[in-house]
């Protein structure tokens, strides 16, 4: 007697799948679906966290608006909130040369600090006894230097052993750390561990003290726009990025673009670094760049290393800073939320792009099953 054997081939109720094309179009619905669900998730999170929004939860429009008001309600704000952009643009631009070569440059944060603390140093030892004119020039050629040679390190121990760039970039933002610690203990023998503002060493106003940094900001952004994409070294980045076997093979020496890459990386870390030294602070702390080196990181992976992208999502990054800030005024919150509630927006920002590389898709109902007789 045959016995009737059932074997039944189902497929997952869910699965995901890589997507082969998306429009242009539907990649940025998404985006801003994932930003819309952000600011949604934000409001319920305020209602349920601020004593104001529990007892008048009309004014959830408020608690919206500051988003705006924070940046464009006074033309003192905007000048800030453009010139907070530029800065971090600057830094996020420095970041790209690398991360389109796949070199995952986190040292950011170190590079930049480097060279806010070198253009000080030249303020500090030369202010008042050169011309101003003079002393800018050694700051900004000693902020590049400075960053270029922090970039290298890394670079060369790439290139030589092959070592983690990640962990070797990250450690170095901490050596950068003690070593402005170290420096301001020398030049403050007081102990007060403050440096205080510096004279000296100040860019020339243009209308006023923030738009040559803006001018800056845009033409580095053009510049930097033409070098990856119409230069031979924008090229040989690309394809080392791509895959460093295909580099080789085309006669492309990988060391050499890889210690090029970070020495240019770095030194546009250390023009950022000057700009905060010499538009901004004339002075230096451990905290002079503020963490923004770890933000261009994020900044520069969602406008996918793409310079002209990397103004939007800048200009958006730093809008939502400066609206938790005006949330912490109006509201009276003090503590972490004006932070969660940034965190909470660009989560979702991120999490889109999960769903830009990916669809979902579901089994179909009217499947056959299929049997196997034996």
């Amino acid at each position: 007697m045959n016995s009737v054997k059932s074997n039944s081939t189902r497929e997952p109720l869910v699965h995901l799948s890589k997507r082969v094309e998306i429009s242009p179009v539907k990649a940025w619905l998404i985006r801003i679906a994932a930003f819309i669900v952000g600011m949604i998730v934000c409001g319920l999170v305020a209602i349920a966290l601020t004593e104001k929004l529990q007892q008048n939860p009309e004014k959830i429009a408020d608690f919206y608006n500051c988003f705006i008001r924070g940046s464009f309600s006074t033309t003192r704000k905007l000048w800030k909130y453009l010139r907070s952009t530029a800065i971090l643009l600057c830094i996020s631009l420095a970041l790209t040369p690398a991360f389109r070569m796949r070199f995952w440059n986190i040292g950011a944060e170190g590079q930049t600090l480097v060279g806010v603390l070198s253009a000080i140093a030249v303020d500090f030892y030369l202010g008042g006894k050169i011309p101003e004119w003079a002393l800018l020039l050694l700051m900004l050629f000693a902020g590049l230097i400075c960053g270029a040679v922090w970039g290298l390190i890394p670079a060369l121990f790439k290139a030589k052993w092959n070592t983690n760039e990640t962990l070797f970039t990250l450690m170095l933002n901490y050596v950068a750390t003690y070593l402005v610690t170290w420096c301001i203990i020398k030049w403050v023998p007081n102990g007060s561990m403050s440096l205080g503002k510096l004279k000296t060493g100040k860019l020339p106003a243009v209308v006023n003290d923030y738009l040559l940094i803006i001018l800056v900001a845009v033409t580095l952004t053009v510049g930097l726009y033409i070098y990856l994409n119409y230069s031979k070294h924008g090229y040989e980045i690309s394809v080392v990025g791509e895959s460093e076997n295909t580099a080789r093979y085309v006669g492309i020496s990988v060391k050499k673009v890889i210690i090029r890459t970070m020495i240019l990386s770095g030194a546009l870390c250390g023009l950022a670094g000057f700009l905060i030294a010499s538009g901004l602070d004339q002075s230096v702390t451990t905290e002079s760049v503020g963490g923004q080196g770890f933000t261009a990181i994020m900044v520069s992976w969602l406008a996918k290393f793409d310079p002209i992208a990397m103004v939007l999502t800048s200009a958006l990054v730093s809008m939502l800073n400066q609206g938790a800030a005006q949330i912490s005024q109006d509201f009276g919150i003090s503590g972490a939320l004006p932070d969660v509630v940034v965190g909470i927006i660009l989560f979702f920002i991120i999490a889109s792009e999960f769903f830009i590389n990916y669809e979902i898709r579901f089994r179909k109902t009217d499947r056959n099953v299929k049997e196997v007789k034996a």
